[in-house]
């Protein structure tokens, strides 16, 4: 079988993983039939192919959603797989060294692939990273407050490479340390972190998933102003006293008509029922400031109905929510005319003082895209947030694309990442209340339904993570180094060899 149609099959094998299959262990797998392709090539342009192969079958299969928007979304999928290509043909070179040290190498050369894949280009992404297709296992889950989503990913990579290894009989030495150690400390650290956290007391929670006028279609006149209104009639369902923190998604009050921070009436109908309800109520929404650009925010009304702030969205999703380079990309996509303007960046981390159902905890929030990024969840627990909402909207993908499951998963993992309990709250669903561990506390809600989910979360201090970042990462970086400094002399003539080949 040629290395190309090992990698094919492990791509295939990797979007099983992810939902709507959700066959999660099956990522070890994916990921191993890529190494296994890797190493049956000598030459680094071909391990570029191999891993850019992999990237643009995993990626076009996982989002063919995206595509639903417009034809410019099928750049994604080989401006990711480039990742894993440049991976490809940088392993490609070490294939004459030990198994051990080879695998050293993969989680290091992962490690920075994933460090730069989050942050470039235009603002990164974290979709697809393979510790998202466990977020179904709690073992799994146990380990996120210590090493993160990213560091779980690294472990799968771990894995892998034992298994591609173990395949050709090369898997010696120190290699299975590599993966047993992290595993080792991570469980003993959450333990010893998990015994000294407290909790502040339960908040009862409402999540108003009012839908829209037309769920998954666009049906204007007034679309806004009709979501807004649906939202206020279901919040007006929930008893007096039966909650004290109400969340409405994102995209459910703002445009010109329904933005409760430059329109009294919105503002007071709101305001009535946080006073009726006695509850604190957070309603994601987008403001037009200019015929050029907006803002989407998360604004906070206390039980007196009064607005005590907001947190306004940091990462604008890139042709969505503004286009970068607007003169160029929109004289060659006409089409992105559809976005008229460009969002304005909040300027950091928002958290807020709240008083829960037995006493005080610590409120932050993130937007939409936001949610799939630890670093921004981060932010807000370095700030204290003992409690989390993910404030979402995902109808522009339809009512057949896995995207909802997909989000769902990764903030089961951002809830477990944090070691905090987090409210993921989406106007057309899915949403759900996730404790600590990344549980669901509720069931899911349905697809475009009108309804109210309503549970009790337990606000927690932040985990070992949430303080430390991607440290395992960071580690394997390090890893990686001390192999190529030991190996420097023979990778240098390798190199030679590679590139006259070439």
């Amino acid at each position: 079988m040629t290395p190309i149609l090992i990698s094919l099959i492990g791509a295939l094998v990797s979007v099983l993983a992810f939902p709507p299959f959700g066959l999660g262990f099956m990522i070890v797998l994916g990921v191993a039939l890529l190494f296994s392709a890797i190493r049956k090539v000598d030459r680094p342009r071909h391990g570029f192919w191999v891993g850019f192969v992999y990237g643009v079958i995993f990626w076009g299969g996982l989002m063919w959603w995206l595509a639903k928007l417009d034809w410019t979304a099928l750049f994604l999928a080989p401006l990711q797989a480039l990742f894993i290509g440049l991976f490809g043909w940088w392993m490609t070179r070490f294939n004459h060294l030990s198994g051990s040290q080879w695998m050293g190498l993969a989680m290091g050369g992962w490690a920075l692939m994933e460090l730069l894949r989050y942050r470039v280009p235009i603002g990164g992404q974290e979709w697809g990273a393979a510790g998202y297709a466990l977020s179904g296992y709690d073992l799994v889950r146990m380990l996120a407050p210590t090493w993160g989503t990213s560091g779980i990913t690294l472990l799968v990579v771990g894995l892998a490479a034992m298994v591609a290894l173990a395949a050709v009989g090369k898997l010696r030495g120190w290699g299975p340390l590599l993966v047993i150690i992290p595993i080792v400390i991570a469980t003993v650290a959450g333990v010893i972190d998990s015994a000294g956290s407290d909790m502040t007391g339960s908040v009862s929670v409402a999540i108003v998933q009012g839908s829209t006028p037309c769920p998954f279609e666009d049906c204007p006149p007034n679309q806004r102003l009709r979501t807004f209104e649906q939202h206020l009639a279901l919040t007006a369902t929930i008893p007096s006293g039966s909650a004290n923190l109400v969340v409405w998604s994102e995209s459910s009050t703002g445009s010109t008509n329904a933005d409760p921070v430059n329109n009294p009436e919105i503002r007071e109908q709101i305001a009535s029922e946080a006073k009726r309800i006695g509850a604190w109520i957070l309603v994601g929404g987008d403001r037009i400031v200019s015929d050029t650009h907006w803002i989407n925010a998360n604004v906070l009304f206390n039980p007196d109905g009064e607005i005590v702030g907001e947190y306004r969205k940091q990462h604008p999703v890139p042709f969505g929510e503004y286009v970068p380079f607007r003169t160029f990309f929109t004289r060659l996509v006409p089409e992105l005319s559809r976005v008229p303007r460009d969002m304005i960046r909040g300027e950091g981390p928002v958290v807020f003082e709240v008083n829960g159902d037995e006493g005080p905890y610590t409120l932050g929030s993130v937007i939409s895209w936001e949610g799939g990024f630890s670093r921004y969840a981060r932010q807000h627990a370095v700030l204290g947030a003992e409690l989390m909402v993910v404030a979402t909207n995902n109808e522009s993908y339809g009512s057949n694309a896995p995207t909802a499951d997909q989000f769902v998963g990764m903030t089961r993992m951002r809830a477990a990442d944090l070691g905090v309990p987090l409210v993921h709250a989406a106007v057309t669903g899915k949403s759900v209340l996730l404790d600590a561990k990344g549980r669901m506390v509720t069931g899911t809600s349905d697809l475009g339904a009108r309804e109210v989910v309503y549970g009790e979360l337990y606000p927690a201090s932040p985990s070992i993570y949430a303080r430390t970042g991607d440290l395992l990462l960071v580690s394997y970086l390090l890893v990686a180094v001390v192999v190529l400094w030991r190996n420097r002399n023979t990778l240098v003539v390798s190199s030679v060899r590679s590139d006259e080949e070439e």
